[in-house]
């Protein structure tokens, strides 16, 4: 029997509830990572950039599909690097790392690394933590064949900006990159967009 269509006004946004389930289709997260990974390389293709370095907790969710706590929001602790011929690598603390080397079964296990990071400035210069982390990412760049290209950067510690600088390595605006990406939504996205929205409505309920 054919489905009516929904009444004039009606809203044709999927409301799937909080959870996934197994008796029906709702959100399906690895079809969700997979788009997202497309728009992003579909992005960078449309540059003349080499790769994308990020550093913002929503762009390296959006490249990697992985999130920890929100305390990292602001720590600039955190960074990954997908690149033109479609390598991705995610720097994270080194607990995380592991942690995404069991779990994360959609990244290469040798691509998820403990990061070195100055946690905006609580280790010293001293401590060569940056100089550590932009050889690590020049060694990746030049061994996936884009070492000579720009990179697009989100946005980063001005040491870490300087030291990409001193490494030779050409600094773009990655933000816009990732903003063209991440402009269009797919329908797993917006399904989860109507849920977040739909608990909002019904804490201001039972407010009201």
């Amino acid at each position: 029997m054919a489905v009516p269509p929904p009444a004039a006004g009606a809203s044709r946004v999927p409301s799937p509830g909080r959870m996934n389930v197994d008796f029906e289709e709702r959100v399906d997260f690895a079809r969700l990572r997979e788009y997202r990974l497309r728009r992003a390389a579909a992005a960078l293709e449309a540059t003349d950039l080499g790769a994308l370095l990020v550093f913002d907790n929503n762009n390296i969710r959006y490249l990697t599909g992985v999130a920890i706590g929100e305390w990292t929001r602001d720590k600039l602790c955190r960074y990954a690097l997908f690149t033109r011929t479609g390598e991705l690598f995610l720097w994270d603390f080194g607990s995380a790392a592991v942690h995404h080397r069991l779990y994360c079964p959609w990244l290469q296990p040798e691509h998820c690394i403990a990061a070195y990071s100055t946690m905006r400035g609580a280790a010293p210069p001293g401590a060569n933590l940056t100089e550590r982390a932009v050889g690590e990412i020049k060694g990746r760049l030049e061994d996936a064949g884009v070492g000579a290209l720009p990179v697009g950067v989100d946005f980063a510690e001005l040491p870490m900006l300087f030291e990409l600088q001193r490494g030779g390595i050409e600094v773009r605006d990655g933000q816009q990159v990732m903003l063209d990406a991440r402009q269009i939504k797919s329908a797993d996205e917006i399904a989860l967009l109507s849920v977040a929205a739909a608990m909002v409505d019904g804490v201001y309920q039972d407010i009201t």
